[in-house]
């Protein structure tokens, strides 16, 4: 764990070892829920088989953060990966499975993680939903702003949910 912290390049002044990742789907994304906003660099265990989709769960729930995965340090294969989340579950997921012990770091929730309010995060919501798909315009807002993607999808229900009961107004 240590050796994996102080090679990889993440902020080592504050860091949280989480443990393992659970295997359960529901149970994995709420240990990650639960860390999402600390500001200390994470560090988890994770096996080879289920690295892609907790990246990628990861991707989810904290927005764009960097992160790294270590491999097998301080032996033979000896390997580090280096990139932000949503990247690294995508290239993780068109490899062949890694092999050996995984260390998974990821750095804490910036400090500008907050740049945009709910009402301008409304703002471009609406305008990305004039005419695309609610899960196509969460992507590409989550894309222009780096925010979670949760936030900005629990925004966008609230949107619609809100102009599906809003009265209509004659004028």
């Amino acid at each position: 764990m240590l050796a994996a912290l102080a090679i990889s390049g993440l902020p080592s002044d504050r860091f949280m070892f989480a443990g393992f990742l659970a295997g359960a789907t529901g149970a994995r994304q709420t240990q990650i829920t639960e860390l999402s906003n600390l500001a200390a660099t994470t560090i988890w265990f994770e096996t080879p088989a289920r690295l892609a989709q907790s990246l990628s769960d990861m991707a989810e729930i904290m927005g764009r953060r960097e992160a790294v995965i270590a491999r097998e340090l301080t032996k033979m294969h000896e390997e580090v990966i280096r990139g932000d989340l949503a990247d690294l579950a995508s290239r993780i997921a068109s490899m062949a499975r890694l092999k050996g012990e995984i260390v998974l770091l990821v750095a804490g929730k910036p400090d500008d993680e907050t740049a945009f309010d709910d009402d301008q995060l409304a703002a471009m919501l609406r305008a990305e939903l004039d005419g695309q798909r609610l899960r196509d315009a969460v992507k590409s807002v989550v894309e222009t702003t780096g925010m979670p993607r949760n936030r900005v999808y629990r925004l966008a229900l609230q949107l619609t949910a809100d102009t599906q009961t809003a009265p209509e107004q004659d004028e």
